[in-house]
């Protein structure tokens, strides 16, 4: 214990003393609104502290129930983004069925603007695999009407021809490929010249010699000299022209988009997809000569 000098025991006596009768007062004295004075001072010592404990208090529950709040949010985010998510799914894939309606819709109107044609449509499947050849293949075979060598188109121009049939199947060569080829004329001054594939997207148009006058952007369309494809059908345009020896070195750009193929038409006969000529309207022009009777289309 530690011991208090005598002189000031009588001072610190004197201040306990003073301390004490103050105390006493403030139990005795009453305050009107606020009751004894010693309750005045005791919850004016207490309010610090309990202003204190309770905003720390509040800022736990708080944080607390921010960090609830966090976790129910973070669950809800992961929801809507998985809602999203499928959301986006269902609009590609609606996309997508409103881009094929619209190519199917474009068939139609084509087959509907030439109904004298038998023609029939099919989806594309697949594609060769290879490099050596540029094939497609269809879901439609002999069971439909096609047979070996039979014309390929779109609404857009030449696809290839049909060079396997099978019951329920076809393979069909693309117009781009080497072996491929197509009787063609040049729009404006009506040369005729075959158009063959490079194994590349451009086509070459041959035995075009360098007197004659071919200009960039003028139209191809085929001739009908094949015995495979009607005439007046769009082939492509003219994209490159260099002089050869001894003939023109002409690139086409094929008309279709043989890149992207998706339906196509298949033409089971060689009639002109024009009908009318000028000197008698209501008679049909002959087919190439020398074509074998057409096949009857088979509609399901």
């Amino acid at each position: 214990m530690i011991a208090i000098p005598s002189r000031h025991k009588s001072l610190v006596l004197l201040a306990g003393v003073i301390v004490l009768q103050v105390l006493m007062l403030a139990v005795q004295i009453k305050r009107d609104s606020e009751g004894r004075l010693i309750r005045v001072w005791t919850v004016g010592a207490v309010s610090p502290f309990e202003r204190a404990g309770s905003y720390g208090f509040g800022s736990i529950r708080n944080a607390w129930r921010h960090y609830l709040a966090l976790r129910n949010t973070a669950k809800e985010n992961e929801q809507i983004r998985h809602e999203n998510d499928a959301l986006k799914l269902q609009i590609s894939q609606l996309q997508g069925k409103a881009a094929e309606a619209d190519r199917l819709a474009v068939l139609l109107n084509f087959r509907r603007a030439h109904t004298e044609v038998p023609m029939i449509a099919a989806r594309v499947i697949g594609a060769g695999a290879g490099t050596a050849s540029l094939t497609i293949e269809l879901d439609r075979g002999e069971r439909d009407g096609i047979r070996k060598n039979m014309g390929v188109i779109t609404p857009d121009g030449v696809v290839g021809k049909v060079v396997e049939a099978y019951p329920h199947a076809a393979q069909v060569l693309l117009l781009t490929d080497k072996d491929s080829g197509v009787g063609a004329m040049l729009a404006d001054s009506r040369i005729q010249s075959p158009v063959g594939g490079q194994g590349e997207p451009l086509l070459a148009m041959k035995y075009v010699p360098n007197d004659d006058t071919v200009s960039v952007g003028e139209h191809v369309y085929t001739s009908g000299m094949d015995r495979i494809f009607p005439r007046d059908l769009p082939v492509g345009t003219v994209a490159e022209i260099k002089p050869g020896n001894p003939f023109k070195q002409i690139r086409i750009k094929p008309a279709a988009h043989l890149e992207r193929l998706e339906e196509v038409l298949v033409l089971l006969s060689l009639r002109p997809l024009e009908m009318k000529n000028e000197e008698n309207p209501g008679a049909a022009q002959p087919s190439a000569p020398g074509a074998a009777s057409p096949p009857q289309a088979v509609r399901r």
